[in-house]
C-alpha cells in the first residue's frame, strides 16, 4: 500500500490546509536530524510532527520505526486517534501504565511503525524485552519538559540510553524557553518558536474577590454569572476538585471533576461528556492543562492559582485558541496577594444575584461496540434514528473508540431513546446502550 499524500491526509482530517506552524515543521522535520517545535495548546502541533514522520516511515521495514514518549495516557491516545484519522496505513499502539500490558505484549507480535507510550510502561517494556529498540530511527519526546516536571527524566534517560539507531529527535513543547536535557541527545536542535507571537491575544483577564477563605460559595456564583458555557475550574489538588465538584452538585449546579487519581474510563468519558456539551463546568487538577483534546472551551477558573508562570499559562491556553476570544477569572480571597507572574492587576468582577445556570441540553449516551465490532458514526445515526425514533436535529456529537461508542442525545429525547432500543439489535448484534455517567 503506497504512503498517503499530504494532500489526501488534509481530506480524510477534512482541513483545507495546514497552518503556517505546521508548513514550517513538516519543512523543518523531513530536512533536519534535531528539531525543538515550540507552540501553543490547541496550534495542531501533533499533526505538525505527525505528517513529516509519516513521510520518513519505509513500507515494508519491520519493527518498530518512530517512538513518540508523552507524559500522560489521554495525550498518548489523542495522537494515536489522529494517526488513525490521518489513514496511513501503518500501524500504531499507545502503550501506558493502567493498561493490560498483556494485551499490548500480544500487540507487539506485530510490531507497530508507530509507538507511542508513557516514560514508565515503555521502560517496563524495554526491560522486559517486549519489544527490540534496533529499528527505532525516529524519536518524539511529546511535552517533554511536562515528563520532566512529573518526575520521568530516569525513565526518559534510560530508554534514550538504549535507543542505538535513531537518526531524528524531535522534541515539543508549548512552554518557551525550555531546558533541553542532555541525555535526549538532541544537540543544537533547529528551534522552531512560535509561542512568542501567539500569546493569548483573545484572552481577558478578570480578578473575583472572595469574603471567605473557603471560596466555594464565590464560585458558584461566578457559574452562575457566566451561564451555560464550557468553563474549566483549575484546582490545585484532587481533594479540593472532588470537594468544590460536590458543592456544586449540592447547590443545583451540574458538573464533573478529572483528575490523575480516576480509572482510565472514569477520565474518558467525563471528557466526552465535556466535548459533547453534555456538562458545562468541569473541575479538574493541572492534568487537564495540556495534552488534551478539550476544544471550544470558552471560560477559565483558577480556584488556585498555580505555582508557576508556566502552569498559569498552560491553564490559560485551554481557551482563546487559534485567535477565538476567552475569559480566565483569578478567584481570590481577600486578603490573598496576586502571584509574581502576574505583574498587571486584572479588572476586578463584581458579582451580582443571578439564578442558576439552565442544565446542558444533551445527555451522554454509552453504546458497548465500537470500531473493533465494525460500528461506525454512520451505523449508530441509523439505528438511532430507525430503531430509537428520534430526529437526527436530537443527535448531537458521536464518538466511536475500539471497543465502545458515545453519543449525545437531547436529554428530553433519551428515555423514550433507550426504551425503544432496549431489544433491537445494531448490525445484527446486541449491545449495552445507557446513559453514560
Amino acid at each position: 500500500m503506497p504512503t498517503p499524500t499530504k494532500k489526501d491526509i488534509l481530506t480524510r482530517l477534512d482541513i483545507t490546509a495546514l497552518n503556517e506552524m505546521q508548513d514550517a515543521a513538516y519543512a523543518a522535520i523531513c530536512k533536519e536530524k534535531n528539531i525543538l517545535l515550540l507552540s501553543p495548546t490547541g496550534s495542531g502541533k501533533t499533526l505538525g510532527y505527525l505528517l513529516p514522520i509519516l513521510q520518513g516511515l519505509k513500507t515494508n521495514a519491520a519493527g518498530i520505526q518512530c517512538l513518540i514518549l508523552v507524559p500522560s495516557r489521554e495525550l498518548a491516545l489523542q495522537i494515536e486517534q489522529v494517526w488513525k484519522k490521518m489513514g496511513t496505513g501503518f500501524k500504531v499502539n499507545s502503550f501506558y501504565g493502567g493498561h493490560d500490558i498483556d494485551t499490548e505484549i500480544n500487540n507487539l507480535a506485530q510490531p507497530p511503525a508507530l509507538l507511542i507510550g508513557t516514560p514508565g510502561r515503555i521502560m517496563d517494556h524495554i526491560t522486559r524485552a517486549s519489544f527490540t529498540t534496533d529499528s527505532i530511527t525516529t524519536l518524539v519526546l511529546d511535552e517533554f519538559d511536562k515528563s520532566l516536571a512529573l518526575g520521568f527524566e530516569e525513565e526518559m534517560s534510560f530508554i534514550i540510553s538504549k535507543l542505538h539507531r535513531v537518526q531524528k529527535r524531535v522534541l515539543v513543547s508549548a512552554t518557551a524557553a525550555v531546558a533541553i536535557p542532555e541525555f535526549t541527545g538532541a544537540q543544537n536542535p533547529v528551534v522552531l518558536d512560535f509561542i512568542s507571537e501567539n500569546t493569548g491575544s483573545g484572552l481577558s483577564l478578570k480578578m473575583v474577590i472572595s469574603d471567605e477563605k473557603d471560596k466555594v460559595n464565590t464560585l458558584l456564583q461566578l457559574l452562575c454569572h457566566i451561564r451555560a458555557e464550557s468553563t474549566l475550574i483549575f484546582c490545585n489538588h484532587r481533594e479540593a476538585a472532588e470537594r468544590a465538584a460536590k458543592h456544586l452538585t449540592q447547590h443545583g449546579i451540574d458538573n464533573a471533576f478529572f483528575h490523575g487519581g480516576l480509572e482510565q474510563m472514569e477520565r474518558e468519558q467525563t471528557l466526552i461528556r465535556f466535548r459533547n456539551g453534555s456538562v458545562y463546568f468541569l473541575v479538574a487538577t493541572d492534568l487537564a492543562a495540556r495534552g488534551l483534546d478539550i476544544p471550544s472551551v470558552k471560560h477559565i477558573v483558577h480556584y488556585h492559582l498555580p505555582g508557576t508562570a508556566e502552569e498559569f499559562i498552560h491553564r490559560n491556553g485551554r481557551t482563546a485558541r487559534m485567535n477565538a476570544e476567552g475569559t480566565a477569572y483569578l478567584l481570590l480571597h481577600k486578603d490573598e496577594m496576586l502571584p509574581a507572574y502576574i505583574t498587571e492587576g486584572p479588572e476586578v468582577l463584581t458579582l451580582t444575584e443571578a439564578p442558576l445556570p439552565p442544565p446542558p441540553a444533551w445527555t451522554t449516551v454509552y453504546i458497548s461496540g465500537g470500531k473493533k465490532d465494525k460500528v461506525n458514526k454512520t451505523d449508530i445515526v441509523g439505528f438511532f434514528l430507525k430503531a430509537g425514533g428520534i430526529a437526527k436535529e436530537d443527535l448531537g456529537m458521536i464518538e466511536v473508540k475500539d471497543h465502545n461508542s458515545f453519543a449525545a442525545v437531547k436529554k428530553n429525547k433519551v428515555k423514550e431513546l433507550l426504551r425503544k432500543v432496549q431489544n433491537e439489535k445494531l448490525k445484527g448484534k446486541k449491545y449495552k446502550i445507557a446513559e453514560a455517567r
